[in-house]
C-alpha cells in the first residue's frame, strides 16, 4: 500500500490540526504553528509507514510545534501600544466565543492539550498519552479535569444548560 499524496493529507487533516493549534497556542500563533506542522510533516511523510495513523502523527507534530511557539512567545517582548492583529474564527473552539477561548487558555497546559486533542482532534486517550508523555489514564484524567474546570468557569451544568 502506498501513501496518499501529501496534498490530500493536508486537505483531509488541515482543519483538525488548525483547531488543535488554536486551542493550544491561541489564535495569534495558530496559523504559524499549523504551517510549521505541515512543513515538518512534509519532510518526514515519505518515511511514514503506510499503516500509520496520519491524524495522530500530525497532532503529535502540531503539539511539538505548539510548545515551540509557547516557549518562543514567553521569551518575546509584548508591545503595549499596538492593537492585536485581527484573527479569524476558523478552528476556534466554540466558534467566536471570547469567554470560552479565555477559559480554555486559562487551563493548565496538560489539561488544555488533553481537551484539544480528545475533543477537537478526536484522538483516543492512548494516542494522547503518547503525545503528552503520560499514561492513558492520566490523559483521560487531564481531559476530565479540563472539562470540569471549563464547566465551572463558564457555569455550565452537566446537561449543557447555563446556570
Amino acid at each position: 500500500m502506498t501513501l496518499k499524496p501529501f496534498e490530500d493529507v493536508v486537505a483531509e487533516h488541515g482543519r483538525t490540526v488548525l483547531r488543535v493549534c488554536r486551542a493550544v497556542v491561541g489564535p495569534v500563533d495558530a496559523e504559524d504553528a499549523w504551517s510549521e506542522t505541515f512543513i515538518a510533516a512534509m519532510r518526514a511523510y515519505p518515511d511514514l509507514g503506510p499503516e500509520s495513523n496520519v491524524e495522530a502523527w500530525l497532532v503529535t507534530i502540531a503539539h511539538r510545534k505548539a510548545l515551540d511557539h509557547i516557549r518562543a512567545r514567553d521569551r518575546r517582548p509584548v508591545p503595549t501600544d499596538e492593537l492585536p492583529e485581527q484573527t479569524t474564527d476558523r478552528g476556534l473552539p466554540g466558534g467566536h466565543d471570547p469567554e470560552l477561548w479565555k477559559a480554555v487558555g486559562a487551563l493548565p497546559m496538560k489539561q488544555r492539550a488533553a481537551v484539544a486533542y480528545h475533543y477537537l482532534a478526536g484522538l483516543p486517550y492512548t494516542e494522547i498519552a503518547v503525545i503528552l508523555g503520560n499514561s492513558p489514564a492520566a490523559s483521560r484524567r487531564a481531559a476530565a479535569d479540563g472539562v470540569a474546570a471549563l464547566r465551572k468557569t463558564l457555569s455550565i451544568s452537566v446537561s449543557g444548560d447555563i446556570t
